[in-house]
């Protein structure tokens, strides 16, 4: 599944999409679906955020890895979708891609310890959020409105 399954999902729930496609079964996974570390969009600039200031006191480059360390499965994720959105989600089984791995997930704790960064938002919060942003702006953002707002 694309890292950034949450905006098909909620593209299928509008209508824009018709149906997801998730990229193997027969993991030896708990589902046979990927499992990854999905974030919370406010999370992550949470982080970022966290990094900038560090950069201020300490510059250089550093290295965190920005995630939950918590691993869902893509039919978790679409199940819970379903559940926030009350929309059934079509989607279709298909072939595994190359590369794909049966899980890759974050391990948070150096962001923790030298950023005091967590990831605070989880997995419902994320699905309401995106849900409540894709049925108001079922074509995506528009830019012409955002430039005269300007």
């Amino acid at each position: 599944m694309p890292n950034n399954l949450m905006p098909y999902i909620s593209q299928v729930a509008v209508g824009k999409l018709k149906q997801l496609p998730i990229y193997g079964d027969d993991y030896a996974t708990k589902d046979g679906t990927g499992i990854r570390d999905y974030i919370h969009v406010i999370d992550l600039v949470k982080g970022h955020i966290k990094a900038l200031l560090k950069l201020e006191t300490k510059p250089g480059v550093i290295t965190h890895n920005l995630g939950t360390g918590i691993g869902i499965s893509v039919l978790e994720m679409v199940n819970e979708f379903e559940k926030e959105s009350k929309q059934k989600i079509k989607y279709q089984i298909v072939g595994r891609r190359l590369g794909d791995v049966a899980e890759c997930f974050a391990d948070p704790t150096k962001a923790e310890q030298e950023l005091s960064w967590k990831a605070e938002l989880g997995l419902k919060r994320m699905c309401q959020d995106t849900w409540r942003w894709q049925s108001k702006n079922s074509n995506g953002y528009n830019l012409e409105v955002a430039e005269s707002n300007e």
